[in-house]
């Protein structure tokens, strides 16, 4: 349910000014500036056209400005667990381990973990993040705490509790509804294909185009499952059947002709990971302007084969970075590490040093806005999007921009949100 954004206090327009400001939806802009009027981008263009239309100027200097990262997913419910699970053999593995660590967990824990996590994702530079939420009820407060524009996805699953798949969607639906409105809003995620059943993807899918929000699955992860529903068998295959799960829908084709059967690939669905394809399911993505989420350090983390961007991108497949959960990084004795989008972008590019700076960019702000139904609000800055904005140290020339996007590591000194400062620059 998208949210109202309630304008912010400014009284007057504001123009912010930097040696280059990096729109991202078009050419970077040297000596270039943004004017902002309450909550939204009124113009930008060259300093040198814009400098007379506002009293109220900040000039940044030797910095890019450029807009907010888009987390197209993530867990912060889980941001202290950091390196507490390491990596495992076997994807079963790691679900019990995940499952057991979050089940003693008590509300403020939860509360606590929530609020590292968006702590680190606003001094890294994202201004909006799709996170995957566990345990719903502390939302309100939650959104509260923080500037960001977060969407939360209810996370829904049923298949251990057995319960109906109408209630549990009835029941999610309704806990939406109740929420607050503003600039944070929810939507649905039924966590993945083998976690619930097929009523229950398919009724999310309707219930969420009806109502016109995203939606969202963890689908193709791992090896495993990929092997579940092509060819019905495998340890998570053996494993879920030994906890009786009806494995009815398994052996009829991949994770994603799983996804189409029920009715979820959409321009609304983000299919988060797709690391395993088959024949025909980059297409199938493409002609449903399905978008993919790949989170890159997640990626490593579980060994998986190399990402099918060559496959996806060739088919014109749209593909988001997001940063998944911290139990998914790989962690070294006494190093510390943080949700960022920064560090995935650099992630990706190591492991994709074919793949364009710009495009990788690209990836990380209007990619993740386009399924998010966001295109033209977030993600870049042009006129009448609104104002999230981030500024990273540069000196150099035009044509380094965005590469030295994608390498620069640390705290952003310069954040907006909404038209208000949440790092205010010095």
């Amino acid at each position: 349910m998208k949210g109202a954004d309630p304008q912010p206090t400014h009284p007057h327009s504001l123009l912010v000014r930097a040696r280059v400001v990096l729109p991202v939806s078009r050419a970077p802009i040297r000596d270039g500036a943004v004017l902002i009027s309450g909550n939204r981008i009124k113009n930008i263009g060259k300093w040198r056209d814009l400098a007379s239309v506002s009293e109220a100027v900040v000039d940044l200097g030797d910095r890019i400005l450029m807009p907010g990262l888009v987390n197209a997913h993530c867990h912060l419910d889980y941001t202290t667990m950091a390196g507490t699970i390491p990596p495992q053999k076997k994807f079963t593995d790691w679900i019990k381990l995940i499952t057991t660590s979050k089940s003693g967990w008590s509300f403020s824990e939860f509360a606590e973990s929530w609020l590292a996590g968006v702590r680190m994702l606003e001094r890294t530079g994202t201004t909006t993040v799709a996170d995957i939420e566990a345990a719903p009820d502390m939302l309100p407060e939650m959104w509260g705490a923080s500037p960001m524009r977060i969407i939360s996805f209810i996370e829904m699953t049923g298949v251990k509790s057995r319960r109906d798949p109408r209630k549990i969607l009835r029941e999610a639906v309704k806990f939406i509804y109740a929420l607050p409105t503003g600039k944070s809003w929810a939507s649905l995620s039924p966590h993945a294909p083998y976690s619930t059943v097929p009523k229950l993807l398919r009724y999310s899918a309707e219930t969420a185009r009806r109502h016109r929000w995203p939606i969202t699955t963890h689908i193709a992860e791992s090896v495993q499952e990929f092997e579940m529903f092509m060819h019905a068998r495998g340890d998570l295959f053996d494993w879920l059947r030994r906890n009786e799960r009806n494995m009815d829908d398994c052996g009829l084709g991949s994770p994603v002709q799983h996804a189409q059967r029920a009715g979820l690939l959409g321009k609304n669905f983000l299919a988060v990971h797709v690391n395993y394809l088959a024949a025909g399911d980059a297409a199938l993505l493409s002609k449903s302007k399905t978008s993919v989420v790949h989170c890159p350090r997640s990626h490593a983390y579980f060994g998986h084969c190399p990402f099918p961007y060559a496959e996806l991108t060739a088919a014109k497949v749209n593909i988001c970075l997001g940063t998944d959960s911290l139990i998914t990084v790989r962690k070294k004795p006494r190093q510390e590490i943080e949700l960022n989008m920064f560090a995935e972008m650099k992630a990706f590019s190591t492991a994709n040093p074919d793949v364009a700076p710009k495009t990788i960019l690209q990836m990380a702000t209007v990619n993740g806005a386009r399924p998010l139904g966001m295109t033209g609000e977030v993600g870049e800055l042009s006129k009448g999007a609104l104002a999230d904005l981030i500024a990273i140290p540069y000196a150099g020339k035009l044509t380094g921009v965005a590469e030295a996007v994608v390498n620069f590591s640390g705290d952003v000194p310069v954040s907006m949100i909404n038209g208000q400062w949440v790092i205010a620059p010095k």
